[in-house]
C-alpha cells in the first residue's frame, strides 16, 4: 500500500510538474497588453494577393504575435497597384493600432519616386522588420532553349525585345531599377511584363507565357522543391550558401551595389506610444519563436540579418530612399 501511494504520489508529481511546465513559461512569456487594447481582433492589411512572399509572411507573423500577445488578426488582402492600392484604406482607419500595414520595400521606392505622399519613415510608424532578402532570375528546368545563364544572355541577344520577364511593380520599384541595372550593364533588353498577384507571376513562367521570373528565393521555395523553376542569378554580393551553384550579378559582369526586398510591419503615425511599444515588442518576441524562426529559415531568411527595430527599420527606410533617389536621377527612370 505504502509503495502504491508513493507511486502515485509520484505520478501525480510528474503530472503537475509537466502542466506547470507547458503552462509556466507561456504565461510567463506572453506580454502584457495595454490596458483595454487587444479585446476584439486587429486587422492586417496585406497590399498583395494570397499565396505570395508578403501574404506567407503576414501569416506568420499574425501567428506568432497572437502566441506571445495573445491577439487575434484578421488578415486581408488588397492587391493592386504595385502594392500601393491598399494604401488608401490604411491611412483612412483610426490611429488606435487596430489596423496593422504589412509592406515591403516597394512602398519605399514608390515614396521616393513621388507616387505615394505618405513617408514610411514618419506617416506610419515602423513595428519591425522581419524578413530582408536578395532577388534571383528563375528560368523552367525543362526550357529546351537555355539551361543556365550564360545560355539566356545569348538568346536574349539573339532575340533582341522578344525575351519576356514575370515581374512586379511599376517604373522605380526595386524590381525594375534592379532590371534597368543589368540591362545597361550587360546590353541585353527584357520586356518587363508586370503582375500584382503572385500566383499569376508564376504560373506564367510554369505555364511557357514568359520566358524567366523575377523573384525572392524564399517566396517560390516550394516550386524550387519541386524542380518547377531554376535559378540562373542571384542579385547578392556573394554566392549564398543555399545557390553556391548560381552565380552572382557581378560574376556575370553587372556591377552595381543590388538593392534588397524587405518586408515589415507598420501602423499609422499617432497610434498611442504604449500601444505602438507593445505591437513592437511583440514583432520581436514573435520573431525570436521557433515556428517563426523555421518560417524564416524555410523562406532563406536567414542567409542575411532579416530582423529591424522601429529605430532600425526607420533608418533602412531613410537610407532606402536616398538610394532610390540617387539611382533614379542616374538612371532617368522614376520621379
Amino acid at each position: 500500500m505504502d509503495i502504491s501511494r508513493q507511486a502515485c504520489s509520484v505520478a501525480l508529481s510528474s503530472a503537475l510538474a509537466l502542466s506547470v511546465a507547458a503552462a509556466g513559461p507561456a504565461a510567463a512569456e506572453m506580454l502584457e497588453k495595454p490596458d483595454g487594447f487587444g479585446e476584439r481582433p486587429l486587422t492586417m492589411i496585406v497590399p498583395f494577393g494570397p499565396g505570395g512572399g508578403s501574404d506567407q509572411l503576414a501569416r506568420a507573423m499574425a501567428k506568432a504575435m497572437g502566441e506571445v500577445a495573445g491577439l487575434n488578426f484578421q488578415v486581408v488582402n488588397k492587391p493592386g497597384g504595385g502594392g500601393t492600392a491598399a494604401i488608401p484604406d490604411f491611412m483612412l482607419a483610426p490611429a488606435d493600432g487596430y489596423t496593422v500595414l504589412e509592406h515591403i520595400d516597394n512602398a519605399i521606392s514608390a515614396f521616393a519616386a513621388g507616387d505615394i505622399s505618405e513617408n514610411p519613415a514618419s506617416d506610419w510608424t515602423p513595428l519591425c522588420m522581419t524578413q530582408i532578402t536578395f532577388s534571383q532570375i528563375y528560368i523552367r528546368p525543362d526550357d529546351d532553349r537555355f539551361s543556365d545563364w550564360n545560355g539566356f544572355v545569348e538568346h536574349a541577344k539573339a532575340n533582341p525585345g522578344d525575351v519576356t520577364m514575370a515581374n512586379l511593380g511599376k517604373v522605380g520599384s526595386m524590381e525594375l531599377v534592379v532590371m534597368e541595372q543589368l540591362q545597361s550593364a550587360l546590353g541585353i533588353e527584357i520586356n518587363q511584363i508586370a503582375f500584382d498577384k503572385p500566383a499569376e507571376r508564376y504560373a506564367a513562367l510554369i505555364g511557357g507565357h514568359v520566358d524567366v521570373l523575377f523573384e525572392q528565393p524564399g517566396d517560390v521555395r516550394s516550386f524550387l522543391d519541386a524542380g518547377q523553376m531554376k535559378p540562373i542569378v542571384s542579385f547578392l554580393n556573394e554566392r549564398p550558401s543555399a545557390f553556391g551553384d548560381v552565380p552572382t550579378h557581378k560574376e556575370v559582369g553587372a556591377d552595381f551595389e543590388p538593392l534588397t526586398r524587405f518586408r515589415g510591419f507598420y501602423v499609422k503615425t499617432g497610434v498611442p506610444e504604449p500601444i505602438v511599444k507593445f505591437l513592437s515588442d511583440a514583432c520581436r518576441a514573435g520573431f525570436d519563436t521557433p515556428d517563426y524562426q523555421e518560417f524564416n529559415e524555410k523562406k532563406y531568411m536567414h542567409l542575411i540579418d532579416s530582423f529591424r527595430d522601429t529605430e532600425g527599420s526607420i533608418a533602412l527606410i531613410n537610407e532606402a530612399v536616398a538610394t532610390y533617389q540617387e539611382m533614379y536621377e542616374m538612371l532617368g527612370i522614376g520621379g
